[in-house]
Parts: structure tokens; sequence; C-alpha cells
């Protein structure tokens, strides 16, 4: 760049040099600006988002300023009498460039933020409430790093600054460990996804319900009693969970029905079997199927096997199965014996 500047020296004043180093570099960035918003903007098309042209329109600016202000750093060193000035001249322009970038930086990680948050929110519910937040985070960072390079231009020790930072990060990390630790779980669930918003699940301690929401510090679930479970990320993580609603939505039932001996085995699997493929909530494939489980000591033990669409229409399936099979069997003349106790619940094996 250096020779570049050096070959439009073409006049014996160095006034006359240093407007034309400037002329030249104006140009170079006009030349710039029209690369960047024509080309390649025409480029970004072909992505079909909106975030590439967007992305452009932030960095235009910053593009043309940087060249211009770039050359007229370099047209400064052709005059020789200004001495140790030329020193707070360079430092005062290329802290306008990093400045003019750090402003750049923190509206490029708005973008990106916003687009990734719109992008995983309908995966892992993350609200977009959390935008600013993460934002505000990203913007701290930005800044202390535009800073740290602006002292540097102007030779300061940063070392000192350096080690202050790390002992006073180190006591925020104390102080909010916990919140720390509630913020990678949260990222932890993001990257893993071991359930997302409306799946059904079952903790650890037996509360069965659906997640409503998945925040940076905690998780929230809905049990079928309308109450509100809010989770730390930092415990879910570390806790067995059931997702009823993975890897199919589909739910296994497993109904245990008693009837008398003397009872006509082929009636009972008939009826039920009718009874299930009738409910609206019970899937076709898989087909329900009864089965004759045991003989008990004074009945007859039957399992009626059906799958529901989702987890959530357990409860008042079961509820409407049971009616229809007391009413069918009551018309038949069945009689129910209280069944042998069985898990409940399994998960669709196809």
């Amino acid at each position: 760049m250096t020779k570049l500047v050096e070959s439009l020296h073409i006049a014996s004043s160095p006034f006359v040099n240093a407007a034309i180093s400037v002329l030249f570099f104006i140009l170079l960035a006009k030349i710039a600006d029209f690369i960047v918003d024509k080309v390649i903007r025409r480029i970004a098309k072909f992505t079909r988002t909106e975030v590439g042209g967007s992305l452009i329109d932030v960095v235009r600016r910053p593009v043309f300023f940087t060249i211009i202000l770039f050359g007229i750093s370099l047209a400064f060193e052709d005059f020789r009498f200004i001495g140790s000035a030329g020193f707070y001249i360079d430092g005062l322009l290329y802290s306008i460039i990093a400045v003019i970038w750090m402003v750049a930086a923190i509206k490029i990680g708005n973008i990106v933020v916003e687009n990734a948050v719109v992008k995983v929110s309908d995966v892992t519910g993350l609200g977009k409430d959390v935008i600013p937040l993460i934002e505000n985070v990203l913007k701290i960072v930005i800044v202390l790093a535009g800073l740290m390079v602006i002292l540097s231009l102007w030779r300061v020790n940063i070392a000192p600054i350096l080690a202050s930072a790390g002992i006073a990060g180190v006591a925020v990390a104390l102080a909010a460990k916990d919140t720390i630790a509630n913020f990678l779980g949260g990222i932890s669930l993001f990257v893993d996804k071991p359930f997302k918003i409306g799946d059904y699940i079952i903790l650890d301690k037996g509360e069965r319900g659906e997640v409503v929401a998945i925040g940076i510090r905690s998780t929230k679930v809905r049990t079928l009693d309308d109450v509100m479970i809010t989770i730390p990320n930092s415990v879910i993580i570390n806790t067995k969970i059931v997702n009823e609603s993975a890897p199919t939505p589909y739910l296994r039932v497993r109904l245990p029905i008693g009837v008398d001996y003397g009872s006509d085995i082929d009636s009972v699997e008939k009826i039920l079997v009718e009874i299930a493929a009738g409910n609206e909530n019970v899937i076709k494939d898989p087909a329900p199927r009864a089965l004759f489980s045991a003989f008990g000591e004074n009945l007859l033990n039957f399992e009626l096997l059906f799958w529901v669409k989702e987890p959530a229409l357990r409860v008042r399936t079961i509820d409407r199965v049971n009616r229809d099979i007391y009413r069918r069997f009551s018309e038949s003349g069945i009689k129910i014996r209280n069944p042998l106790p069985l898990d409940g619940i399994l998960y669709l094996q196809r």
C-alpha cells in the first residue's frame, strides 16, 4: 500500500501529493461502495433471505469511510515536519475507524441474534422477549473489545486492565454462579433438544405436564391440574425426564380389564377392539388389539392396547373408552372384575 501511495507522488509539493492521494482513496471508496451495493447485494439475493441485504446496508458506510480515513492517514506520511504529531493523527484516525466498526458490529450482532431467535423459537420455544437480553450482552462484549483495540492504538498498556477485569470477572462469576449455571443449562437445552414446546413430559418426581416455555433461565411446565411448574435449567438438565411426545407423538395405552370366569372371551375381545377402533382419538395404524393376558384367582385378565394421537388426549380418551366398555359390557351381560394392576403406559414401537 505504501508503494501505491508513492506512485501517486507526481508533484513536488507534499500538499499536492497528499491531495492526490486523498482523492485517489475517495475514488477507491466509491468503487468499493459500488461493488458492495450492486455486485454483492445481487449475489446476496440468491440466498432468498432478508439477512444478507440487511448486513450489506450495515457494512456499506463503514467500508466507505474506512478506505477514506486510511487514505488520509497514508497521505499524512508525506508531511515530515509534523513529527510526533503524526502519532496522534494516526491514533485519532484509527480510533474513529475502530468506533465505526464497533457500531457496525453491534448492528450486525443484533441482526444475527434476531434472525437466529426467530429460527429457533418455533422449535425450542425460545421467546422473542430474550432478544434484548442477548443483544445487551453482545453489545457489552463488542464495546469492551473495541475499547481494548482503541487503547492499544494509543499504546496504553492493557495488561493491568485485563488482569483487573479477570479478577472482577471471577468475583462476578462467584456471585452469580446460579444465574450462570441456569444460562448454560438453557444453552444445553437448545443444543440437545430433549424436548420442545408442546411436548408432554414426566418429571422425576412424577409430575406430568406440557412444556409451555423454554427460557434462558428456566423451563415452565403446565400440569394437568393447570399448575405452572418453573424449573431452573441447571436443575432440569441433570434430571431424568420422560418425553411422552418423542420419538413419535403417538402414545400407547395399556388398559387392564377383568371379567368373570365363564364370559365369552371372543365377545370380550371383539367389544374391546370395536370400542377402541371407534374412538376418534385412537389411531388406525397400528390398530387397537385386545389380549387375554392371564388367569386370575377369580377373574380372567384382558389388556386393551391402543395408541392415542398425542399425549394430551390420553386422559380424555381413557375416560371415553372406559365409559363405552362399561355400557357395552352391561348390555352384553359381561360382569367386570377388578383386574391385575399394570404399569400403564408404553411407547409406540413400530
